[in-house]
């Protein structure tokens, strides 16, 4: 079994598997000379060829125990017919959805067919690696969570504290339920339809999560991540499903109670801490800070020691705390990897 899959599934690997989010992106040269000639970020995503190459690419250059789909969060309201665009400097822009109108205007029938291309991506990825040499590689599958999806819909795209949508769901609760049952169901067909195409790992990105009150996140974080993940399992028991509740402190605990076979923890968390927290079956993934690696030396082998020293032991996959930036020095990386495989 792979190394990711077993620490999945209840071993204590060590040294741990390794993957780093945002692993395929503008931190590589390769990668910028892909996106060069690809103006269009959503096209760079809907083109199979393009986008297998992209994700492949870290796999080549680190052999990672695991690849993650080249994709966006918002691919998925995208599909379901949702205005979206890609502005330099600005990232993500959609029209803001705040009535009934706009999540009526949400059509399901449409994300099979319109997510067709990244299906085809995951078959191309996975046979990829077979060919390549990299079989003992897993490949991740991956979906935006529908609190954080519902962010960027309500508030047309990034925000300091996503307040319209907080707004709408203290405000307009009834309103705010049925866009979240929308794209949770969306969001289980479309995970599904990855793990068919040949997606080993799941995982549920909820970047946004800890600007939710307690209440509030166990309504609408913990809840759909229990409905997605019962039916993925109902689905796929084999497939592991690792949650990564951004910013989520304590609640974190309460979050293991939906299924997830593994929990991402951010940078601002005391993973040590989290260990004593989470519940022995639920394997740990994080959560080195992406700018200790943008420093590199001392500073990066130090914090990479103390979260290994932290985990030894326990079901731990090594990760950062969050995406990995843009101004990382892929030499900065290869050195991370060399001390987490010496353990």
């Amino acid at each position: 079994m792979k190394r990711l899959l077993r620490s999945l599934n209840g071993e204590a690997v060590w040294p741990p598997p390794v993957w780093l989010m945002r692993q395929a992106g503008r931190y590589l040269p390769e990668y910028r000379a892909v996106r060069a000639g690809v103006p269009d970020f959503i096209a760079l995503c809907t083109t199979p060829d393009l986008a297998a190459e992209v994700t492949l690419q870290p796999i080549r250059r680190y052999g990672l125990d695991a690849a993650i789909l080249f994709s966006d969060i918002l691919i998925l309201p995208w599909a379901l017919g949702h205005g979206l665009a890609f502005k330099e400097g600005e990232g993500p822009v959609l029209p803001p959805l705040r009535g009934e109108a706009g999540v009526a205007a949400l059509d399901p029938g449409r994300l099979i067919q319109k997510t067709q291309p990244v299906m085809e991506t995951v078959r191309r990825v996975r046979a990829g690696l077979a060919a390549e040499g990299f079989g003992e590689t897993a490949l991740i599958g991956f979906a935006g969570a529908p609190f954080t999806v519902a962010c960027y819909m309500v508030e047309g795209g990034g925000s300091k504290d996503f307040a319209a949508v907080r707004g709408m769901a203290y405000g307009q609760p009834a309103l705010f339920g049925r866009l979240i049952d929308v794209l949770t169901e969306a969001t289980i067909t479309y995970l599904s339809a990855q793990v068919e195409a040949g997606a080993e790992v799941l995982m549920l990105f909820d970047s946004w999560a800890g600007v939710l009150s307690p209440r509030q996140f166990r309504a609408h974080v913990i809840g759909p991540a229990r409905r997605i993940v019962a039916a993925l399992k109902a689905r796929h028991p084999d497939v592991p499903v690792i949650g990564f509740p951004r910013l989520a402190g304590i609640l974190a605990r309460d979050y293991a109670e939906t299924g997830v076979d593994g929990i991402g923890i951010d940078t601002g968390s005391d993973i040590g801490a989290m260990a004593g927290l989470l519940p022995d079956r639920v394997a740990m993934q994080g959560n080195l800070d992406p700018l200790a690696v943008v420093a590199g030396g001392e500073a990066m082998r130090a914090e990479t020691a103390g979260i290994l020293a932290a985990m030894k032991g326990r079901r731990f996959i090594f990760n950062l705390g969050h995406g990995i930036v843009p101004q990382t020095p892929p030499e900065h990386v290869a050195a991370l990897l060399d001390q987490v495989r010496a353990g």
